[in-house]
């Protein structure tokens, strides 16, 4: 069970959504990993890049319409204001937790070790610029360059 060959030694997160709860999730992951001794590696592509783009970080928003675990009718979901008014809970609870903002919790990703790559397809298909995001994205790169850095023994790959 303590088999070395099993370790992990990397944690490669694709975030491809960019919806509170699922930006999070994938913070909260690679922060994990860090808290554990994992290197982590983020590759932000497709609406995952509102996570990191400067001006869309701060107004993430948690799915209303479509998401099951909302525990409410997908029609009240799309009622104007519904989805504003999820997000507002939804951070105030964070609040209570002390679980920090976005621009925060990157500060905290990057200072901890955790690599930030966005997708440079998804960069191009968006018209964004690296001087779009996140000051703590460490380059532009493709899916081959991003499947090269996940390469070797012990990397484990994880889709958001």
């Amino acid at each position: 069970m303590n088999d070395p060959k099993e370790t992990i030694k990397k944690m490669m997160i694709i975030l491809s959504k960019g919806t509170l709860e699922n930006v999070y999730a994938a913070f909260v992951l690679a922060n994990g990993a860090r808290m554990e001794g994992i290197e982590a590696e983020m590759f932000f592509t497709f609406f995952g890049l509102e996570a990191i783009h400067k001006k869309r970080l701060q107004s993430l928003h948690v799915a209303t319409v479509g998401n099951p675990s909302m525990h409410m009718p997908t029609m009240l979901g799309g009622l104007p204001g519904m989805e504003a008014l999820a997000s507002h809970m939804m951070k105030k609870e964070m609040e209570k937790i002390d679980m920090p903002d976005i621009p925060e919790f990157l500060d905290i990703l990057t200072a901890s070790g955790v690599k930030l790559w966005a997708c440079k397809l998804a960069m191009d298909m968006f018209h964004y610029t690296k001087e779009d995001l996140f000051d703590g994205v460490d380059a532009v790169i493709t899916v081959g360059g991003f499947y090269k850095k996940s390469a070797g023994e012990g990397v484990h790959m994880l889709f958001i």
